[in-house]
């Protein structure tokens, strides 16, 4: 059986960077350890020839010394005077010797009387040195000085010295010392770099650098890629990152990351939601040429690290649900009379059956006459179709709801007169939702009627909408066109946003928006549109 061949994986970032630092501070505290040897040692082979000079020189000064020099026999005096010094001073020998170089004194007694093993003859000049030498002690460092009488004369040499083997232990402790001390800076280091590395770790998944590497790319690939806006906000909601369906979504250019949320030029709702610390779900938020929606989802790892906000383009969608509802409220309409038309289509038959034809006859032409002549009115009023088709679903479906829907008498508008840059869809829109706003508010009134005007005034298209509801307060004048506006209780599908779409068309086509109060009480919507025919919609696609 053939067993598998294990490929290793390759260390993780923080492996590799935990050996590398490892090595590193191994590195330094053995280079420091070998200078610090080094130095210590030539420190104290210094300091042992300073000791040694300062021994011979107070040697060789002594007056009992010359004194003893001048006896008989100068070892009687001169051998216990030096085994006393070397006991004070710490030196290993103290050596005095005539100018021949023969011992008067040694720490072993039978060299004495032996030549002296060692340089001396620049003693003999007068002057004192120090040198290291292996003399029978082993080797040592010395210091040789001469001993002088009052005139100059030199009448001896004194060398007293330090075994280097002596030196080497003093250095040997103290460099244990220092290696314990740098084998615990070594440890704790690892311990820092070990802690340190395992956080990196927890960050780093684990993975080494070819993998962050590979994500990374694989993450730019992604950002570009996707056609959702994403944005990602730090903990104090400042811009991290914005793909390019996001600059498009929110039109922004220029250079954002780092800036703050409130600086990016935002409608306020958008941007409150933006900066909402709990998570948001298919809120829908308007732009200044866009309908979008919007999730927000804190990211938290025991604290709130920041947002990531994902935003979805439904401008063409609302739009299409705008002229949807009107296709489907004509709709309804259009089966509501046409169970109006069996009823007095049952009416007439019974009529005739009741032998009543003439009755019969009065009955059905003058239904006919009525259907006709509000067909006939809207018609002659707006010649534009989709408008035509938009009034009449509209004043049916306000008839059901008792509400009376007319056209005033100044209301003229002909097919072929609106600009390319004003498609029927904006129109739609905008007179679509200002017709159901005015429904809502005139139902229940007591004469409940919403007049509409659209005509045009001088180079501009004037759509007027009234209705005989309570009107607007004047104190939320500035707010009734904001998304989420609404003096009503919000539905399922929740209220403000019809306005809120009327007042994106209007700007998108550079046109005015007002409300005031109408003459016969309630409120009134105007809108004024451009019609120059070289004008472009900036919201306008293909």
């Amino acid at each position: 059986m053939r067993l598998p061949i294990r490929v290793p994986r390759p260390r993780s970032l923080a492996g590799q960077l935990f050996a590398m630092q490892a090595v590193l501070i191994a590195v330094v505290v053995a280079g420091y350890s070998l200078f610090t040897y080094v130095s210590d040692r030539s420190q104290a082979e210094d300091a042992a020839g300073r000791q040694a000079t300062a021994v011979a020189r107070s040697v060789a000064d002594s007056p009992s010394v010359l004194a003893a020099i001048g006896t008989a026999n100068p070892t009687a005096e001169l051998q216990p005077y030096s085994l006393l010094i070397m006991k004070d001073t710490g030196v290993d020998f103290v050596t005095i010797m005539n100018p021949r170089g023969i011992r008067w004194t040694h720490p072993v007694e039978s060299e004495i009387g032996q030549k002296f093993l060692g340089h001396f003859a620049r003693a003999l000049k007068g002057e004192s040195f120090t040198e290291t030498y292996t003399g029978t002690l082993g080797a040592s460092v010395r210091a040789v000085t001469p001993i002088e009488t009052p005139d100059g004369r030199v009448v001896g040499v004194v060398s007293a010295g330090i075994k280097v083997a002596a030196i080497s232990k003093r250095v040997q402790d103290q460099v244990t010392a220092l290696f314990a001390v740098a084998a615990g800076a070594l440890a704790l280091g690892a311990v820092g770099t070990y802690v340190i590395n395992a956080r990196l770790r927890r960050h780093t998944h684990g993975m080494n650098a070819a993998e962050l590497s590979h994500m990374h790319d694989y993450h730019q690939a992604a950002l570009h890629a996707v056609r959702e806006g994403l944005l990602m906000l730090d903990g104090q909601y400042r811009v991290a990152l914005m793909n390019d369906g996001g600059r498009e979504l929110l039109g922004v250019s220029g250079e954002v990351v780092g800036s703050s949320v409130a600086d990016l030029g935002l409608p306020a709702p958008l941007t409150g939601a933006l900066l909402a610390s709990e998570s948001r779900v298919d809120e829908v938020h308007l732009t200044a040429e866009r309908v979008l929606v919007v999730n927000t989802s804190p990211v938290s790892g025991g604290e709130r690290r920041g947002t990531v906000v994902t935003l979805r383009d439904v401008t063409e969608l609302q739009s299409l649900m705008g002229e949807l509802n009107s296709e489907r409220g004509f709709t309804q309409a259009l089966r509501s009379q046409a169970h109006e038309a069996a009823n007095r289509l049952h009416t007439v038959v019974s009529l005739i059956e009741l032998g009543r034809a003439d009755e019969a006859v009065e009955f059905a032409t003058a239904e006919l006459e009525l259907a006709q002549a509000l067909t006939d009115q809207v018609v002659a009023a707006v010649n534009e179709p989709v408008l035509a088709a938009l009034l009449l679903g509209k004043t049916a479906q306000a008839n059901e709801r008792g509400v009376e829907l007319v056209v005033s008498e100044d209301s003229g508008l002909d097919d072929g007169l609106l600009p390319p840059s004003l498609p029927p869809r904006d129109l739609v829109t905008m007179l679509g939702n200002l017709i159901d706003n005015a429904v809502d508010a005139a139902q229940g009134s007591v004469r409940a009627r919403v007049t509409v005007t659209a005509r045009t005034q001088g180079e501009k298209l004037l759509l007027r909408v009234a209705d005989t509801g309570a009107g607007v307060d004047p104190a939320h004048a500035s707010h009734v066109f904001e998304r989420g506006f609404s003096t009503k209780p919000a539905g399922p599908g929740g209220r403000g946003l019809g306005l809120a779409l009327v007042r994106q068309a209007v700007q998108r086509h550079e046109g005015t928006l007002s409300v005031a109060e109408a003459e016969g009480g309630g409120a009134e919507f105007v809108v004024r549109l451009p019609l120059r025919a070289t004008a472009v919609s900036r919201g306008s696609r293909g």
